[in-house]
């Protein structure tokens, strides 16, 4: 059972573990400048002399800004300037950190227990980091009701217990949709808060949620026009925006493995599953099966796939096209994450698919497993 259309719960890990081996090095402490930020922390079972690691989030990273060493009392301070407001990550170790938004003359105080500080700190001083913090809880409790619901799944898929499998499975689901909820919720209730444009644009799916990361961002450039979380959430939503739901999907035309180019407008009249994936792509592998049989089910009924693949190696990914069946139209240009067509679609990730309707406008996206059988099946009864 794996989540659908959701990465918050997911990233609330991944954003924190960007810094994992970033920050070991000690800077030397920041002096405190004029307008500078402060953090006054205070842990709990941290014995004198513990590091903690004032790391700033910058485009792919974090990046180190301070150092600082708890004394007798479990007090430390970290320092630093800001040019624009930002996020940063204080750092015990690995599994215990946490996020806070700073500021130029941003006083921050910071308690908790050092050896579950993701999951128990409390922050004052700064509107944004409470903001962070609420999401920080919602997400931390969605993420532990569906590590229940899953123990649970496991235990009666084992029992082969269909009936309670398929309630668990629609729980599952239903705790991702309310914090999905309550996470845009927030967002809203903050227009001009740096995490809500950072949350729009990382932890929630642009792609899944256009319209309401389309709003945000209108939003968001009233605010903060200046802000580089606002930047980049604008910068994301430029490609998608050719390839929302609704859409004509844009023309891709790439060669097949003779050497002919197909042209993806070439299967109009037929409902369509543009499906991008690699050789390379051990995701994209074990979701195949799932394309074949949804394929062979339909492909009699008005259904083709046209699969755009990322491979640079033809040899390899001719291979794959024979070892996993995948008897449909395969093109590529062989750039890899280059690929025209991929650039075009604005593809961060693989396995992505988009189903198009007869007159190829596009009426869904990233359906997998028995989603993408329980759509063909709506659509072409």
């Amino acid at each position: 059972m794996k989540p659908r259309n959701m990465k918050s719960i997911l990233l609330i890990g991944s954003v924190l573990a960007m810094a994992n081996g970033c920050n070991r090095g000690a800077n030397p402490s920041a002096s405190t400048t004029e307008g500078g930020f402060q953090v006054s922390g205070q842990l709990t079972n941290a014995p004198a002399g513990t590091k903690v690691y004032l790391a700033e989030l910058t485009e792919t990273q974090f990046a180190p800004r301070d150092t600082a060493t708890v004394d007798a009392q479990g007090k430390f301070t970290l320092q630093g300037t800001a040019a624009e407001p930002g996020l940063y990550q204080v750092k015990v170790n690995d599994a215990n950190q946490v996020l806070l938004a700073l500021e130029s003359k941003s006083r921050v105080q910071l308690s908790g227990d050092a050896t579950k500080l993701t999951e128990n700190y409390t922050v004052k001083g700064s509107k944004d980091s409470e903001v962070w913090q609420q999401l920080n809880r919602s997400m931390l409790r969605a993420k532990q009701q569906m590590a229940g619901v899953e123990q649970r799944y496991g235990v009666q898929a084992a029992a082969g217990r269909t009936d309670s499998t398929e309630l668990l499975k629609n729980k599952y689901f239903a705790v991702q949709a309310a914090n999905t909820a309550e996470i845009k919720q927030l967002v809203r209730q903050n227009p001009k808060s740096v995490v809500s444009a950072f949350v729009v644009g990382n932890l929630l799916n642009p792609d899944d949620q256009f319209a309401f990361a389309d709003s945000m961002a209108t939003e968001f450039k009233k605010t903060m026009p200046e802000s580089r979380f606002t930047k980049a959430l604008v910068a994301r939503l430029d490609p998608l925006r050719a390839t929302a739901r609704g859409q004509v999907a844009p023309e891709i035309s790439l060669a097949a493995p003779d050497g002919k180019p197909v042209a993806l407008s070439s299967l109009r009249g037929k409902y369509v599953l543009i499906d991008f994936w690699a050789s390379w792509c051990g995701p994209c592998r074990q979701e195949n099966p799932n394309v074949v049989k949804a394929y062979k089910r339909f492909k009699d009924k008005g259904f083709e796939i046209y699969s755009v693949s990322f491979d640079q190696d033809r040899g390899k990914w001719l291979k794959a096209i024979q070892s996993d069946g995948l008897i449909w139209t395969h093109v590529s240009d062989l750039k890899g994450w280059e690929s025209a067509a991929g650039q075009t679609y604005g593809v961060k990730s693989i396995p992505l698919s988009i189903l198009l309707d007869p007159q190829g406008r596009i009426i869904d996206k990233n359906l997998r497993g028995e989603a993408l059988e329980a759509k063909l099946a709506s659509v072409l009864k």
